[in-house]
């Protein structure tokens, strides 16, 4: 890989303003394609869900997908966006092998959903409002591999794979007006928008937003222009970035290349770029065309949308509490601060934590389990939270369990263990195990003899007024009933025995 000289980033912003763009695409989550009946199932062999109308074959006609119709409209409307009274589809032209008509089936000039906005939160709780351009329909190309290569790009590759299944897939593309006015901020600005997008689509239900699987991928905008001037500079793109960290570290990549290149004297050019996940760094991919090398022109087999103004009422009054807002809720519901709040947020834990309360357990103990041993268990097997093996009823039956004290937090945290080792539920991995909690006063109390029996100076000193030392006396007994015994009520006991006031 080439070696790019960068600008320091504070010597950049001292220089130069950022002015970023954001195009986010979201794959939605219909069943059929957008202009036919093709399944979208994922993980099919290639090409098998295809037909004439997404291959793109003579006398094919497509008919628009009203889900996805429906989606792009509750999209628009949470992003506070006015809702076309009238529009329609385009052709944009283009030749590339993943895309199987030689045009993509978009919008241009009449976007169903135009002018809105999102306001997002920053680590440190100011509020950044991000303009919204548009958001329009448009379908999926299908999928390339390039076999033969290195780097498993086209570059160097002997020969290359087609796979349509993706071609024809529901997309919305969802474009800001130019951000400016984030400063050093700006790679942040551009996280965080990203990220409160995610929680709103799938908050709305159309997506699951899976940035890792590519249903939600971002193309980042950047240029500079010196400070005092108006005029924005030459923008890169960089395509198809697809996790949080990565468009902050694209954004801030960009910044440092641009400034580097334009105090040594030389040009931006306008293209785009390939983001590498190992270093951060961006790459040259193909000089960027403009929207009249596309030749855009109406899309004449499909007729126009016009989507009448008692449906798009009825879907608004229909849209769920807004991931911001319901954020601003449960936190003070739950009594947490912003940094615990955004910690929840990170780890995509807050459904979690919501449906295991939706089941009966304290809010303080789904947010103890979720973001404690679980979040631990994520981290260390590389998964999400989400994906692990256990459900929130299950958490909840865990907390009860502590509850009612027939689990302490070590037993607890074995039986957490079992089920996400497929033992089964949280009781089945209790009695197989035979974890609970020693309750039996005769089994205790012989335990505590014991100890005190084995461990005479210690007790001396117990009785000698050092009650502090009645917790080696614990640790013998947690000892010999393997974690299973109430530290509290052994504490008791052991001071009962010794005739020591607790």
């Amino acid at each position: 890989m080439t070696v790019i000289d960068l600008e320091s980033y504070e010597d950049a912003l001292a220089t130069y303003d950022p002015v970023m763009g954001l195009e986010v695409h979201v794959e939605l989550g219909t069943r059929t394609k957008m202009f036919c009946g093709c399944s979208t199932e994922l993980k099919q062999d290639a090409n098998s869900q295809t037909c004439p109308v997404c291959l793109g074959l003579p006398g094919a006609l497509p008919v628009v997908n009203e889900i996805g119709v429906e989606s792009a409209i509750k999209i628009g409307l949470a992003l506070n966006c006015e809702i076309a009274e009238w529009c329609r589809f385009a052709r944009k032209n283009y030749f590339y092998p993943d895309m199987p008509k030689n045009f993509q089936t978009s919008q241009y000039d009449e976007p169903i959903a135009f002018n809105g906005y999102l306001d997002v939160q920053l680590e440190d709780g100011e509020i950044f409002r991000v303009q919204i351009e548009r958001a329009h329909m448009e379908e999926d190309t299908g999928k390339s591999t390039h076999v033969g290569g290195a780097t498993g790009r086209i570059h160097g590759a002997s020969h290359s794979l087609l796979d349509y299944n993706r071609a024809g897939i529901p997309l919305i593309e969802i474009v800001t007006k130019p951000i400016e006015g984030a400063g050093a901020r700006a790679p942040e600005v551009a996280k965080a928008y990203v990220a409160e997008l995610r929680e709103l689509i799938k908050a709305l239900g159309v997506s699951e937003a899976r940035m890792e699987m590519g249903q939600m991928r971002c193309d980042v905008n950047l240029s500079l222009r010196p400070h005092g001037r108006e005029t924005f500079g030459t923008r890169s793109e960089t395509k198809n970035v697809n996790s949080l960290r990565s468009v902050e570290r694209a954004a801030r990549f960009e910044i440092q290349r641009h400034a580097a290149v334009l105090n040594s004297g030389g040009t931006i050019v306008q293209e785009t770029r390939h983001f590498h996940e190992e270093d951060g760094s961006t790459t040259a991919g193909r000089i960027k065309d403009n929207a009249e090398d596309y030749r855009y022109f109406p899309e004449p087999d499909l007729v126009p949308v016009a989507p009448a103004r008692d449906w798009v009422e009825e879907l608004r009054k229909g849209l769920p509490e807004l991931p911001r807002l319901r954020r601003k809720r449960l936190k003070e519901e739950w009594g947490v601060n912003e940094h615990d709040m955004q910690s929840i947020l990170n780890a995509g834990a807050v459904d979690l934590i919501v449906a295991t309360t939706d089941v009966g357990a304290p809010s303080d103990q789904a947010r103890k389990w979720w973001m404690g041993e679980l979040a631990r268990n994520a981290n260390e097997t590389g998964r999400s939270l989400d994906e692990l093996p256990v459900t929130p009823a299950q958490v909840a039956r865990v907390a009860e369990l502590v509850a009612s004290g027939d689990l302490n937090d070590k037993l607890a945290r074995q039986v957490l263990e079992g089920v996400l080792a497929g033992e089964g539920d949280p009781d089945t991995v209790v009695e197989k195990r035979g974890l609970k909690v020693v309750s039996d006063e005769g089994a205790l109390g012989t335990a505590v003899d014991e100890a005190i029996a084995a461990n005479a100076a210690i007790a001396d000193k117990i009785r000698g007024g050092k009650v502090a030392a009645a917790g080696a006396l614990v640790g013998a007994v947690m000892k010999a009933t393997r974690g299973q015994a109430d530290a509290a009520r052994v504490r008791e006991l052991i001071l009962e025995r010794l005739g020591v006031e607790g």
